[in-house]
């Protein structure tokens, strides 16, 4: 593993002892969509507040363009009516876990797992090529990164 993978493992690892972040996702009551808001907590607050949630199976965050997408593609997977993923809010800075995202969902992953097109610093992910595939064929993800207005988002 390169020494700078470490590093930022390490220093990740000491950011959730000492940052610990709260409510990153929210289940709701719907069963074919989900909303991703990647960094912007306060608008998944406001998501979690509103009546969007009888409408999305989770409003949740994606802060990782390896770990927080396997979590991702599991959650998918489990969840067989889920067809679309509105992808919003602000990127998060060095991982652009949306970007990684969207290139998932356009190109798919190489052969060591490494997704396609990806400008994040790790985009490599540890779900199966099978898993990978299903999920992309199961869900559509829309772009909507950068929007954080929710008026905009119920549109």
């Amino acid at each position: 593993m390169p020494t700078r993978k470490k590093f930022d493992d390490a220093a990740g690892k000491v950011c959730e002892a000492v940052l610990p972040i709260k409510h990153e996702y929210y289940l709701g009551r719907g069963k074919e969509q989900a909303i991703c808001t990647l960094s912007s907590i306060d608008l998944l607050g406001e998501i979690s507040k509103s009546d969007l949630m009888g409408r999305v199976a989770i409003a949740g965050r994606l802060l990782s363009e390896n770990r927080g997408i396997d979590t991702m593609i599991k959650f998918t997977l489990e969840h067989p009516n889920l067809r679309r993923i509105i992808v919003c809010g602000k990127e998060v800075k060095g991982h652009r876990a949306g970007q990684a995202l969207l290139s998932l969902a356009r190109k798919g992953i190489d052969s060591g797992g490494r997704i396609i097109g990806a400008l994040a610093g790790y985009p490599t992910l540890e779900s199966p090529v099978g898993d990978v595939d299903a999920f992309t064929r199961q869900v559509k993800v829309l772009d909507m990164i950068g929007t954080t207005d929710i008026e905009k988002l119920v549109a």
